[in-house]
């Protein structure tokens, strides 16, 4: 495989008895990117993230990090990236400096010698430093496994759900951390079911049913939606929905926040009919208003 990639995926799939967990998965990420692997639970994504860890062995196809085939040479893959899974994977008996210390020393490394690694990061957590892991909030958990998947100076860094669970203010704090890794040259590919935090990666992959559905910068995921959309809402969400989804001329309705998104079988809907259909079910106080098409608009658009 070509070595101008630090990740790459060639035609990988992974079944679990008859569930196809994967089919075909086909990326790469370059040197220095942030690439997010972006879909719902179930989707298939840590299954893909355990394959290129080595933790994890394909049925079929292939993959390498920074050159290095993920079954042939596993050993070094394990020592040069770092991997933070989806669920808090640290002694919660130990302290937080304890933790740390424990994988700077597997890897032979020292805290010391490479604080300035994860200084931004840890120096959050430090006054904390002889408190348990498990006693830590959601947000500081999360700190803490980033700084002991980086205390050994890794060069691709895999970050599983990173921000499952944790409060909205902590999911802003981790992705500046991560622009910031970013910017000291690692490459890191996070998987995430936040459509939201797609708009912050370089690129990113759409995947739904171990399958890719898409992969683009999320300026272009977002072009791709291929009609005029439109964010409605009425005195009843629920009965505007129940409306939207029974008029013949609907191509998709789903909730998106205070509004029901809606495109019509037409590339363009005819708005005084569509609202005049939606007064003759009952609903009042009824607004129609064209919208640019999200990551999630995208997204839906493209399941099949």
């Amino acid at each position: 495989m070509q070595n101008n990639w630090d990740i790459q995926v060639r035609q990988i799939s992974k079944s679990y008895q008859k569930v196809k967990a994967l089919e075909g998965i086909s990326f790469e990420v370059a040197s220095g990117e942030l690439f997010g692997l972006i879909g719902p639970d179930g989707a298939g994504k840590t299954t893909l993230f355990r394959i290129l860890t080595t933790l994890l062995l394909a049925d079929q196809g292939e993959a390498s990090v920074q050159g290095n085939d993920v079954v042939a040479h596993y050993k070094t893959i394990r020592r040069s990236v770092g991997y933070m899974p989806g669920r808090f994977s640290l002694y919660h008996d130990l302290t937080v400096e304890e933790n740390l210390r424990f994988f700077a020393t597997i890897f032979g490394t020292t805290i010391e010698e490479n604080y300035h690694l994860i200084k931004d990061i840890y120096a959050q957590i430090e006054p904390f430093k002889k408190r348990r892991a498990g006693n830590l909030s959601g947000g500081m958990k999360q700190k803490l496994a980033l700084s002991c998947a980086l205390i050994h100076k890794p060069k691709v860094l895999f970050l599983d759900e990173p921000t499952t669970g944790v409060d909205p203010v902590s999911r802003k704090e981790f992705w500046e951390m991560l622009k910031k890794l970013q910017e000291k040259g690692i490459t890191i590919l996070v998987s995430t079911p936040y459509m939201d935090e797609a708009a912050l990666c370089d690129r990113i992959a759409l995947i739904q049913g171990g399958k890719i559905l898409s992969i683009d910068t999320p300026k272009a995921i977002q072009s791709q939606f291929p009609r005029k959309l439109y964010a409605l809402s009425a005195h009843n969400r629920y009965l505007l929905l129940e409306a939207l989804k029974s008029y013949e001329n609907t191509k998709s309705a789903f909730p998106f926040g205070a509004f029901v998104h809606y495109s019509d079988q037409k590339d363009s809907a005819d708005l005084d009919v569509l609202k005049t259909y939606l007064e003759s079910k009952g609903l009042q106080d009824i607004h129609i208003v064209e919208t640019v098409p999200s990551i999630e608009d995208t997204f839906m658009e493209l399941v099949p």
